[in-house]
């Protein structure tokens, strides 16, 4: 993927920004992105060329990459600052914006630096730097450091007049441009290894490919899907990378946050009625309630003690699970996180969405002291240790086989359109969103054959491995 070293780029950007005179139209900007299969890389994996049929004012791109240990944007930034740059001219001309924020944290000062090389001629991009806090990077705190508007409850950025994108959606969407499509995926690899790194893996590749390089420190590990806040425990190592895998953590098997993540749902909800002593400080450090929001965490926890029926249980679906509330607010080591997670999940069900208030949001006064840094909250998870380098190895992983799951993002499963046995070359489209749904198409970064095709997944083989 980051073949290049970063003395070769040139500061004025690709050529798309300054050799075209005629730049791609709207339209063709999304046709090719919808092309490549780009879905957001920092977030749940919205297919990208849908946002870009809104009109906004700003496109932000968001850097904060907030999560502790993560790094895969900050090496990008290093190593494709130009292509990064591109790919916000382009997602501002497909939706009409007049500036484009590149928004990340001031401490990653080599990476400001280096924007500024890039941007020194520009008027229309700007850099804005962030504190560092947790969660820094969700959409709805982004917009509001960068631009000073609430979005409303339950709504999206393009409320405020605003697209976010993730930095790596961005060089996808430069990638695109020029026909690559979306095969491989950075992903950082750190915790409790010898050689934490970032490396350019194809999707498709197992997790134990990655974690063998990083050289776990003992073989009694077991790994977290994403960030230390609101990753997934790995059951099973060969688990394929997807366009939404941002990084592996390895940590002891006795590691707090592993042992949290074992925790049954039963369990916390007879803890969430008997010990829940609605001290309030899970509301008081949530982050979406700190912006206006009408979630206060510590009444839903109260409700489900007392049975309250008269309470507005809806305000869960608010809930971003970014998981302060847990990890660091909870004097009683209780999960309001996941009970909210549990309640969306009932309500969404039940087809019951949350209904915005008719009323001005107001920001908390105490929004910006009750702010969490993330030196704090390494600390608290046990984490300070693991903070460390994870460069970028810019050779791609190899592997003998990939598994390419049909869903790797919001939406319809992409449709299978290889059957078994067929030979398929790397960049080959192998699986296409089906008409009129939202969906996003698969592409192989792996030449070989098909060897099995079901419903769920596509496995394609190196020959000769």
């Amino acid at each position: 993927m980051i073949g290049r070293n970063r003395s070769e780029q040139n500061p004025k950007g690709s050529q798309f920004l300054s050799g075209i005179n005629n730049p791609p139209t709207p339209v063709a900007i999304r046709e090719a992105v919808a092309a490549a299969g780009v879905v957001g890389a920092g977030g749940a994996g919205f297919p990208t060329a849908v946002k870009l049929e809104a009109q906004v004012e700003y496109v932000i791109a968001n850097a904060a990459e907030c999560e502790p240990l993560l790094q895969g944007n900050q090496e990008l930034i290093l190593h494709a600052a130009g292509e990064i740059i591109t790919g916000i001219k382009a997602v501002m001309l497909a939706t009409g914006a007049r500036k484009g924020i590149i928004a990340l944290k001031g401490k990653h000062q080599q990476q400001v630096e280096h924007l500024r090389v890039f941007l020194q001629d520009r008027e229309d991009i700007e850099l804005f730097l962030l504190d560092d806090f947790y969660p820094a990077g969700d959409e709805y705190v982004l917009v509001y450091e960068a631009l000073g508007r609430i979005i409303p409850e339950a709504g999206l950025p393009l409320d405020v007049g605003a697209v976010v994108n993730n930095v790596e959606t961005l060089y996808n969407v430069a990638r695109a441009l020029q026909g690559i499509p979306v095969t491989e995926r950075l992903v950082t690899v750190t915790g409790w290894v010898e050689k934490p790194l970032t490396v350019s893996s194809l999707i498709g590749t197992p997790f134990r490919r990655l974690v063998e390089l990083a050289r776990p420190q003992g073989s009694d590990f077991a790994v977290l899907e994403g960030g230390p806040m609101m990753g997934v425990a790995v059951e099973d190592l060969d688990k394929p990378v997807t366009k939404t895998t941002g990084g592996l953590i390895v940590l002891p098997s006795s590691h707090q946050l592993l042992e949290r993540a074992r925790v049954r749902l039963a369990w916390d909800l007879k803890r969430a009625q008997a010990v829940c002593c609605n001290c309030t400080a899970c509301t008081e450090t949530c982050p979406r309630h700190l912006i206006g929001h009408d979630l206060e965490p510590h009444r839903i926890m109260k409700g489900l003690a007392w049975n309250m029926d008269s309470l507005d249980l809806s305000q869960a679906l608010l809930c971003s699970e970014c998981g302060l509330c847990e990890s660091y607010a909870c004097v009683m080591d209780l999960s309001p996180r996941r009970i909210n997670r549990y309640l969306k999940s009932l309500l969404q069900q039940q087809g019951i969405k949350f209904q915005r208030r008719n009323k001005e949001l107001v920001v908390d006064p105490w929004c910006f002291g009750r702010r969490i840094p993330t030196s704090r909250l390494c600390n608290r998870l046990g984490l300070a240790a693991y903070v460390r380098e994870a460069p970028l190895n810019a050779a791609t992983v190899e592997t003998e086989r990939i598994i390419l799951p049909l869903r790797q993002h919001i939406g319809a499963p992409s449709q299978a359109v290889v059957k078994v046995g067929e030979r398929v070359e790397a960049g080959a489209l192998v699986a296409q969103k089906p008409a009129k749904s939202l969906g996003a198409n698969i592409h192989t970064g792996l030449s070989g054959r098909v060897e099995k095709v079901s419903a769920a997944a596509i496995v394609i083989t190196r020959e000769g491995g």
